[in-house]
């Protein structure tokens, strides 16, 4: 669009809208699978999530495009790197507020409420009870003393973050690790403390993947032929997987929940060959119709996210059942599969990769009859 104040209002509302979705779809208002029932405590209701992250970071990149490329034109290296310049600054300038952030928060000591029954009197009520995790620290990258997670509390509010993360399928709050389970004997409190692994200061850094993404759009449009494409991704896939392992040997692990500087490249470097291999395949020797899945799914992503992936329309059908609520097609299915492979997580998997097909073909449906969903 030439008009860059009409371009930036464009972006700002498809944000927004993408925002908007993500609270309602997981914020707590949709309890998925197994929980016939909706609606959430605007008390409790959780801010961010997967949509919300990718509006964040899409907005970013979008303002970058509009405001920070200037008008010249590309023919050569060096007046590639001029039209890109102040947008790649921009990029690692959140990097380096994200470090900075990380490693110089101070975190203090901190409190957290858990909710806990009393099974012995005659009409069980819930109780709180507070919880303290001693920190006093600045730059761990640990569960409970970590500047992503002070930031969010800070922020946002202890009752508006995920109160189900990832760090408790780690084996000090797990006896089912890596699944859930009950905690262990001994087990640390913070384990039963709330942590947002799509929090505030992660988004941050998960945002740079979005200018990644930008890059390897450029070079798609300023190389007209296949050799200058290959070349160029491969170098830039090549460079961030390198400085990944870099940042890793000098003690900054692959944390998604954390998303740290390395994970971020590493992701991106992957992500970047894959598409290098995928780009060769199809475009280069035209092998496409294994990969025709791929393409119907990238054309109906948004739809099959929020049916699939957040769960909306295995609970649509869950709420159909024969005389118990466990009698449905959803886990019917997912137990039969179990049956068959003897095995609870072989099983699971089987299911995982069913639904999976089974959405390729419904956006394959959805693409033969022209219907897009698009914000």
């Amino acid at each position: 669009m030439p008009n860059k104040t009409a371009a930036t209002k464009k972006a700002m509302v498809r944000a927004i809208k993408l925002f908007i979705l993500g609270v309602i779809l997981q914020g707590g208002y949709i309890h998925g699978r197994h929980k016939l029932m909706y609606g959430v405590d605007l008390d409790q209701i959780r801010w961010l999530g997967v949509l919300q992250r990718i509006a964040i970071g899409y907005f970013l990149a979008a303002i970058s495009e509009i405001w920070l490329v200037n008008n010249n034109s590309v023919d050569s290296p060096v007046s590639f790197v001029k039209k890109y310049f102040m947008e790649w600054i921009m990029a690692m300038m959140i990097t380096v507020l994200y470090v900075a952030l990380v490693f110089g928060l101070y975190v203090p000591n901190w409190e957290f409420k858990v909710k806990i029954s009393n099974p012995t009197l005659s009409t069980p009520i819930s109780l709180v009870e507070m919880k303290t995790i001693h920190c006093g620290v600045r730059g761990s990258l640990g569960p409970p003393c970590n500047a992503v997670g002070l930031v969010d509390r800070v922020l946002l509010g202890e009752n508006h973050l995920y109160k189900n993360p990832v760090y408790k399928r780690t084996k000090e709050c797990s006896i089912n690790s890596p699944d859930y389970g009950p905690l262990p004997p001994n087990a640390p409190d913070w384990c039963l403390a709330p942590f947002d692994p799509e929090g505030l200061l992660s988004t941050l850094m998960a945002a740079v993947t979005c200018f990644v993404g930008l890059h390897f759009g450029h070079v798609l449009i300023h190389c007209k032929n296949h050799s200058q494409r290959m070349l160029f991704w491969l170098l830039a896939s090549t460079v961030l997987t390198i400085f990944a392992f870099l940042l890793l040997l000098l003690g900054m692990p692959f944390s998604k929940p954390l998303y740290t500087v390395s994970y971020m490249l590493l992701t991106a470097g992957v992500s970047g060959f894959l598409l290098l291999l995928l780009y060769y395949i199809v475009d280069v020797i035209h092998i496409k119709k294994p990969f025709i899945l791929f393409q119907w799914m990238g054309m109906n992503a948004l739809i099959v996210y929020v049916l699939a992936a957040c769960e909306l329309f295995p609970t649509l059908i869950q709420g159909f059942y024969w005389r118990s609520p466990e009698n449905n097609l959803v886990d019917i299915t997912e137990s039969l599969l179990q049956a068959i492979f003897h095995s609870k997580r072989w099983g699971t998997l089987a299911f995982v990769l069913l639904e999976i097909v089974f959405w390729c073909l419904v956006a394959g449906f959805l693409h033969m009859k022209g219907v897009y969903l698009k914000l």
